[in-house]
């Protein structure tokens, strides 16, 4: 090789971040599986009734129990059907196994306090997805998993603060899963008394035997937590806080993490984070919730009012970076964070708690669900119940050119929605969703529009304490696009993500190759691919 060619490869490793520089072809052994048929079409959504029922402590509903409790969803006992896992606040929390064909089997996982978020993941790497779940005023609670369907509770060993908000991801890149909470400490203040002594946003390192925290922040009303990998390589997270405390953004680096520059515009009460290529260029739109009306007409006016009329009541800083409004956050051609979501019409969604991004159609374009409502006497004695009833609603992504409403979908369910998820619930190729309501029992929407075609992944990491891959990104080559997805633990409002990467494109499209970055830069490359297929990618 010529001298000038080695000089101008070194000098390219040397300017490349090491999680990119380094990486080189890990193998893998693939297992495909055929998808279950679909069920005959209708074009729309169809409701099942889960035999759960997030119950507030007290009636009538007041604050905090209005912010109601999540959900996660992932497979527990390796049969390859998605589980769920149901939090509540004055009652029993539940897992609900799969049993195939939109059969579930409930187990009660008794709550010593109310739960908040629940996030599925094997947290000790013992090839056993464990549970967790955040509480009201302790420190999360884990169910380690037994096998053969059972669970015990054990203290997270060195995790003592108050967390409300979760995620979880491998930071420091050394094969562990390290978790970051925060705390919503105008809850904790207000109802039970307490200072921010065990307050605030903590990261714990992963050490194997325990975890070792550090706080990151004192003051925290934290009900979102987004992981990201930046364009320098790196972990980093944003902390998504209610009641006009600035959202923060951190950076893992060098060792630890660093306070990183806040984006230039966010909402004023971050509810949910989420984050999908929407257009399939390659990049990540991430977007965060707020609370506004998604109608201006008169009678949706009336019953917002008087909560308006508070909102602006409150003083106002110059220089405040913080908007009533959802926001959406897109990279513009110099790599700047810009706000599009008034350019898409996506700044008002209702009160809204979870979002989530998903193909729903299976046209290859990632759509929007957003679930709505809320309960609470200090604000709507002058409804009904005190309750302000709006629509779910779901937007179809029009080749990422923007969304269109789409009501005819039959996701437009008016029960007060807090936790929500995507995830194929009965493995034939198309996303359902489950959602945790307030005061109603939990539903599952069956996906009935058939259309395209799809493939599922699962990452299976033998050698790692992150054994579902946590952190990484796969991207599908096909003929009709390059569809990315990366894998989370958690996102949305309280609610843990499953680690199955579902995969629609047009039918028929001519599928090219897989590719699967892991979390640790190495990568790893899966042709002879096959449309309708759950694929099993395993390192080991």
């Amino acid at each position: 090789m010529p001298t000038r060619i080695c000089l101008s490869l070194i000098i390219a490793l040397l300017l490349t971040p090491i999680s990119l520089a380094l990486r080189i072809h890990a193998p893998v052994s693939v297992e495909a599986t055929p998808l279950q048929a679909r069920a005959e079409c209708s074009g729309r959504f169809t409701a099942h009734q889960l035999d759960h029922i997030t119950l507030p402590s007290a009636s009538p509903v007041g604050f905090y129990d209005s912010n109601g409790a999540g959900l996660a969803v992932n497979d527990l006992n390796g049969d390859r059907l998605l589980d769920i896992a149901l939090a509540n606040l004055a009652g029993d929390n539940h897992i609900f196994w799969n049993r195939g064909g939109l059969r579930f089997e409930r187990q009660a996982l008794p709550s010593p306090a109310p739960a908040r978020a629940a996030a599925i993941l094997d947290v000790d790497g013992d090839g056993l997805p464990d549970i967790v779940f955040t509480q009201q005023a302790a420190a999360p609670l884990f169910w380690r998993n037994l096998g053969g369907e059972r669970f015990e509770t054990e203290k997270l060993p060195g995790v003592s603060y108050i967390g409300y908000a979760m995620n979880w991801l491998d930071a420091d890149r050394d094969g562990d899963m390290d978790l970051v909470t925060g705390s919503y400490d105008v809850e904790n203040e207000m109802l039970l008394g307490q200072t921010a002594a065990r307050n605030g946003v903590i990261a714990y390192e992963n050490l194997g035997e325990r975890f070792r925290a550090t706080r990151l922040g004192e003051r925290s009303n934290t009900l979102a937590i987004l992981t990201d990998i930046n364009p320098a390589g790196n972990h980093e997270i944003v902390i998504g806080n209610d009641f006009a405390v600035e959202d923060r953004r951190f950076e893992f680096a060098d060792g630890g993490w660093q306070e990183a520059q806040s984006p230039p515009v966010m909402p004023h009460s971050t509810m949910s984070y989420a984050a999908a290529d929407l257009n399939n260029n390659g990049g990540r739109e991430v977007f965060a919730v707020d609370m506004k009306p998604y109608s201006e007409d008169a009678a949706t006016m009336a019953q917002w009012q008087p909560v308006m009329d508070k909102m602006m009541a409150l003083p106002h800083v110059e220089g405040d970076p913080q908007i009533m409004e959802n926001v959406l956050y897109a990279r513009d051609e110099r790599g700047a964070m810009q706000n599009i979501a008034r350019d898409l019409r996506l700044d008002g969604t209702g009160w809204s708690w979870s979002a989530q991004f998903g193909d729903l159609d299976n046209d290859g374009f990632q759509d929007l669900y957003v679930v709505n409502g809320m309960i609470s006497v200090e604000l709507f004695s002058h409804l009904p119940q005190n309750e302000l009833i709006e629509e779910n609603l779901a937007y179809h992504n029009l080749g990422g050119a923007g969304f269109q409403q789409r009501a005819d979908w039959g996701l437009n369910d008016r029960a007060s929605g807090r936790g929500m998820a995507l995830a194929d619930l009965d493995a034939d190729g198309d996303l359902d969703a489950v959602v945790n309501n307030l005061g109603s029992p939990a539903k599952i929407f069956e996906n009935r529009l058939c259309g395209g075609d799809s493939i599922e992944v699962d990452l299976h990491w033998l050698s790692s304490g992150n054994r579902r891959g946590i952190g990484s990104q796969l991207t599908l080559e096909t003929a009709s696009g390059s569809y990315r997805r990366d894998i989370s633990a958690v996102s949305g409002y309280l609610s843990g993500e499953s680690s199955r990467a579902h995969f629609g494109f047009p039918a028929g499209s001519a599928l090219q190759k897989l590719t699967v970055v892991w979390n640790d830069g190495e990568v790893s490359e899966i042709a002879d691919i096959q449309a309708n297929m759950l694929y099993s990618i395993t390192r080991a």
